[in-house]
C-alpha cells in the first residue's frame, strides 16, 4: 500500500485490499490533499494559516471566536460567488444575533421554534427546513464494568426507556426514537433491523435473570458522564431517563457531567462506565458507523464491545463488491450488535429548522453537517 505521484494533478493511491468504502471515505476532509510546502514552512501551525484547494481559503481564525474564509479565484471549478464567510464560533445567543442582523443565518433550538412557527410571526417568512442530519445519538455501555457486563442488564437498560414519550413531550418531537444504529435514509438502512421498543415488564424479569437479580441493592453503583460544564444542569431529556430506570428497574444511576476536551480524552481512554453522546456520519457508507464504532481493535470502540462473529462479518462486508449483498451483511450485523447491547441508541435527528436572510440565495444545509458554500450567493433586499 502506499501513494504515487504520476503527475503534478494526479496520484495513485494503493491499498491493502479492495475496500468498497474507499472512494466515499475519501469525501471526508481528511483525506484532502495538503501542500507540502505549506506543512514544512510552519510544521506545528500550518493548520492556522493553511493552503487550500477549495472554493474558500481560510484568511483569518481566532479560536473560539471566529473563522473567515475568502474566496479562492484559483478553484478548479471556478471562483465561489462570495467573496468571504465569517462563521462566529464564540458563545451568545445566535437567535439574538440573527434578531439584530449580526448575522445571516441561525439555527433555531426547541425553545424558539414554536413562536416561529408561527404564521403571525415576523420572522416566520425566513424560517427554512432542513433534512434530518445522518447522525445518532446514544448512551453508550462500558461492557466491561459491572454491572453492564451481563447482557441482560443492558438489554434491561434499552427496554425500560419510553423514548417516544421523552421525544414528543420532552423533546417537542424534534427527534425521532431511535430503533437501531444507522439513521434512516442512510446507505444501508434497513427498517426490519429491530432494536428495543419499551417493555418494562421484559425489563424487569431480565434483570431477574442477570447474575446481579432483582434486587436493586445487588446492583453496582452506575454512572453515566456526559461533556458539560461542571455543576451545569442535567438534560432535561437525560434526567427523565434517570428516572425511569429508577421507577421502572429501581435502578439508581449517578450523573456527572466533565468538560469536552477531558469528556473526549477519558473517552477515547475507555474509561467512562456509561456515557452519552452523538455519531454523526463521516462519508455516507454503513462502515462508518458499524465497523468504526463496533469493531474489536478499533480505536473508536468505545464500549469494549467485542463479538467475533461481528468481527468476521466486518471484515468480510469490508472487501465485498456487491452493494446488495454488502448492505445485506451490514444488517446482520446491525442486528447482532443490538441484541447484545453495548448501545441504548436514543433518538434519530428530526427535521431541522434554520432561520436564513431573504438576501442569501442557495444556501444548503446537507445531512453530513458540512456547510456547502459554493454556490451561496447575495441579493440586493
Amino acid at each position: 500500500s502506499g501513494v504515487r505521484v504520476i503527475d503534478e494533478r494526479t496520484i495513485e493511491i494503493t491499498i491493502d485490499q479492495a475496500k468498497s468504502y474507499f472512494l466515499a471515505k475519501l469525501t471526508y476532509p481528511t483525506a484532502f490533499v495538503l501542500d507540502q510546502e505549506n506543512i514544512e514552512a510552519n510544521p506545528k501551525n500550518w493548520f492556522r494559516e493553511p493552503n487550500g484547494t477549495g472554493p474558500f481559503r481560510m484568511t483569518e481564525y481566532k479560536v473560539g471566536e471566529t473563522l473567515v474564509l475568502s474566496r479562492n479565484d484559483g478553484y478548479h471549478l471556478g471562483p465561489p460567488k462570495l467573496a468571504e464567510v465569517e462563521m462566529i464560533l464564540s458563545g451568545g445567543t445566535s437567535m439574538l444575533m440573527y434578531e439584530n442582523d449580526e448575522i445571516d443565518v441561525a439555527g433555531v433550538g426547541l425553545a424558539d421554534l414554536d413562536r416561529l412557527l408561527d404564521t403571525t410571526h415576523s420572522l416566520n417568512a425566513e424560517l427554512r427546513r432542513a433534512a434530518p442530519s445522518f447522525s445518532v445519538q446514544y448512551i453508550g455501555l462500558n461492557v466491561n464494568e459491572p454491572p453492564l457486563d451481563d447482557p441482560k442488564i443492558r438489554q434491561a437498560l434499552n427496554l425500560s426507556i419510553d423514548k417516544q414519550e421523552i421525544a414528543s413531550i420532552v423533546l417537542g418531537d424534534q427527534v425521532v426514537p431511535a430503533s437501531g444504529i444507522l439513521p434512516p435514509g442512510f446507505p444501508g438502512f434497513n427498517e426490519a433491523v429491530s432494536g428495543y421498543t419499551f417493555d418494562p415488564d421484559r425489563a424487569k424479569r431480565l434483570m431477574e435473570e442477570s447474575k446481579y437479580g432483582n434486587d436493586p441493592d445487588n446492583i453496582p453503583p452506575i454512572t453515566i458522564t456526559t461533556p458539560g460544564s461542571f455543576g451545569a444542569n442535567v438534560s432535561l431529556d437525560m434526567e427523565v431517563v434517570l428516572q425511569m430506570w429508577e421507577k421502572n428497574l429501581g435502578i439508581r444511576a449517578e450523573f456527572q457531567q466533565t468538560e469536552f476536551a477531558t469528556f473526549l480524552k477519558d473517552l477515547n481512554k475507555r474509561r467512562f462506565q456509561m456515557f452519552d453522546i452523538g455519531w454523526i456520519a463521516d462519508y455516507p457508507d454503513p462502515e462508518n458507523f458499524l465497523d468504526i464504532l463496533f469493531y474489536s481493535d478499533s480505536s473508536n470502540n468505545h464500549t469494549n464491545y467485542s463479538n467475533p462473529e461481528v468481527d468476521a462479518l466486518l471484515e468480510k462486508a469490508r472487501v465485498e463488491t456487491d452493494e446488495t449483498l454488502r448492505f445485506s451483511i451490514y444488517s446482520e450485523v446491525e442486528q447482532m450488535i443490538l441484541d447484545d447491547a453495548p448501545w441504548i441508541p436514543l433518538w434519530y435527528s428530526g427535521e431541522r429548522y434554520l432561520l436564513v436572510k431573504p438576501k442569501v440565495q442557495d444556501y444548503i444545509q446537507t445531512p453530513l453537517i458540512i456547510p456547502r458554500l459554493r454556490h451561496v450567493y447575495l441579493t440586493d433586499e
